[in-house]
């Protein structure tokens, strides 16, 4: 990772100087033309991803930005799909999330790319909020500690870009909703792992879309300016979140954001026009743009070896995700059964498993809003296990727990049951459809004269959610619960065959009180990535212990948790939440922060 030199600054004086006050402020938004990504959006939601450009200047040797997210792995492309951020934090490994960060720069570099999204180090406040698989839990000492390794691994290569910043933890009202909070809350328990980051270095921060004391993030001065550079000196670019994140671009400007993605919109010729009449000091012109040819020269000249085709999804990186998915599954039951444990399955002790649930044939990798990954392929749970256990002869055999006789037939057929439950990105991740109300529609630029005829009949549906197949998809989670058609299936299961396992594919804590007793064994899988199924086999099977400890609390009860409203317009942040607040209540969790069992002997 580079630093800047005071060869490098003085040459970004030099740079800045040479350029006109037109090109600083076309600087200081993206390239990318908003309507164009939009029309690119298909059936399911499904687009052509591409890089967002922005702030280079050719004529001065400024190649500019190349954005792609990146919190799970390079979403252009078909790169390697890492188990979510959530999973990772799991491992409880910095040294493991600096090799997870440096692949994601590696083929983020062999895209083309030079800034990532990512880390995202929104602290999970509570179970519920939608995009809890991109962050690292409820500890802000533990994701700073986790970010802060990704962007060491990263910067080896790329810029990164850490999110949202801040007190971002609701996504249904992500665009409406304003956070209250105390300034001692604010910077003992929503702030802590931010300031880690920027003092690790990170090359970019990211506002955040909700607002915090009532001023949005994308244009809090207090938060943007008072914190982040003045007080934590940070000396990076501060952008907005998409298109939402900026309300009024001179108030934004003026606050301390940099730079406006991924289009010009409230910046560009409305930000040229207010410098003009004085409205934004020259001097925030070029703070602005001076952060932006700094960050760009600092990594003119970042990494080593090659940036081929050949880097994305290597065997390296597929290896890398298989060891991580590995490392990240938490072992939170193992009751005795017939005088052993329940797991692991010794496969020369069973010559028959049922393996049971729709996501065990499912490829699930976390929800397809900004973090999503399109992986060349990706190894289900079922998958795995048949790689693993058919060539030792040992019979598979698989239902998909509709039927709930088949499936109690199947397992009491069988020496072990494996049950494959949990949520995908239709229960949780980023609210994909379906939001723009009134106030966010005047929000959106502008389109072309070219654009209109396409974009009447496309907006239609996609503005109102059509073309994101289930609307809503994605967004805060209804129920802290399995579906109830999955409970009646574990129950069902565990009735028919006295050694049964379920693994959990989700983003962070389900409430299982009507069933973990009755389960002997329990695994979180959590969204495992693109080697996932490999990875429970290794668990499963034994060839590999259990070492994940979960990066949050599951308690017994929703009671135990903070207030929460996925559609609120305003509400308090206190101090407590998680394994704090179960103890400030003295009341015992299902499982506490950090738990999880292993297996005696072995790897």
């Amino acid at each position: 990772m580079g630093t800047v030199t005071p060869e490098m600054e003085a040459r970004a004086g030099e740079l800045l100087d040479r350029l006109s006050l037109p090109e600083k402020v076309w600087m200081l938004s993206g390239d990318v033309d908003f309507y164009g990504e939009m029309l690119d959006v298909g059936p399911q939601g499904r687009r052509a991803r591409k890089l967002h450009r922005a702030a280079g200047v050719p004529r001065l040797g400024l190649g500019g930005l190349s954005f792609t997210d990146g919190p799970r792995g390079v979403s252009v492309g078909a790169c390697t799909c890492f188990p979510v951020a959530m999973a990772r934090a799991a491992t409880f490994d910095y040294e493991l999330e600096e090799r997870v960060g440096e692949a994601i720069g590696r083929e983020a570099r062999a895209q083309g790319a030079n800034l990532v999204g990512a880390p995202c180090v929104n602290l999970l406040r509570h179970p519920a909020w939608g995009r809890a698989q991109e962050t690292y839990g409820e500890d802000p000492g533990h994701i700073g500690a986790m970010g802060a390794a990704f962007v060491r691994g990263l910067q080896r290569h790329a810029m990164a870009c850490v999110k949202h910043f801040a007190c971002n933890s609701i996504e249904n009202s992500r665009f409406k909703v304003d956070v209250r909070v105390t300034r001692e809350v604010l910077e003992t328990v929503y702030l802590p792992h931010f300031e880690r980051i920027v003092r690790e270095g990170v090359a970019s921060v990211m506002s955040a879309y909700n607002s915090v004391n009532e001023e949005w993030c994308g244009q809090n001065r207090q938060l943007l300016t008072r914190i982040l550079k003045d007080h934590w000196g940070f000396d990076g670019f501060v952008v907005s979140d998409w298109v939402f994140g900026i309300r009024d671009g001179v108030k934004a400007l003026n606050a301390g954001l940099d730079l406006e993605m991924p289009s010009r919109n409230f910046f560009g010729d409305r930000a040229l026009k207010a410098a003009r009449r004085g409205e934004i000091p020259l001097e925030r012109v070029n703070e602005a743009a001076l952060a932006l040819i700094r960050q760009q020269l600092r990594f003119a000249d970042v990494g080593e070896g090659s940036y081929g085709p050949e880097v994305v999804a290597c065997s390296e990186h597929r290896a890398l995700a298989r060891e991580a998915a590995t490392r990240a599954i938490v072992l939170l039951r193992n009751a005795v059964v017939d005088g052993k444990p329940a797991l692991p399955f010794a496969p020369e002790e069973i010559r028959r498993l049922a393996v049971i649930g729709g996501l065990a044939a499912t490829p699930n990798t976390g929800d397809l809003g900004s973090s999503n990954v399109t992986p060349p392929y990706v190894v289900t749970p079922l998958e795995g296990l048949k790689a693993a256990l058919e060539p030792l002869g040992v019979e598979v055999v698989y239902e998909d727990g509709a039927d709930l006789g088949r499936a109690a037939s199947a397992a009491a057929a069988a020496d072990a049951a494996l049950v494959v439950t949990g949520y995908d990105y239709r229960d949780e991740g980023e609210l994909m459809g379906g939001f723009l109300d009134q106030d966010l529609r005047a929000l959106l630029p502008r389109p072309k004269l070219r654009q209109l005829p396409k974009l009447a009949l496309k907006s239609r549906r996609l503005l109102r959610g059509d073309d994101f197949g289930d609307a809503p998809r994605g967004g805060d989670r209804d129920s802290l619960t399995l579906h109830r058609e999955d409970e009646e299936l574990l129950l069902a299961v565990a009735a028919a065959n006295r050694r049964t396992a379920v693994a959990l594919m989700c983003g962070s804590a389900v409430l299982m009180e009507r069933w973990r007793e009755w389960i002997p064994g329990i695994l979180v899988l959590w969204y495992p990535g693109m080697e996932g199924g490999h990875a429970l086999a290794d668990i499963v099977l034994g060839k590999r212990r259990p070492t994940g400890r979960l990066p949050f609390t599951i308690p017994t009860s929703e009671d135990h948790l903070p207030f929460f409203d996925a559609e609120a317009t305003t509400i308090e942040y206190g101090p407590l939440h998680g394994q704090a607040l179960l103890d400030d209540l003295g009341v015992p969790a299902a499982y506490p922060f950090g738990f999880g069992l292993t297996y005696q002997g072995g790897l």
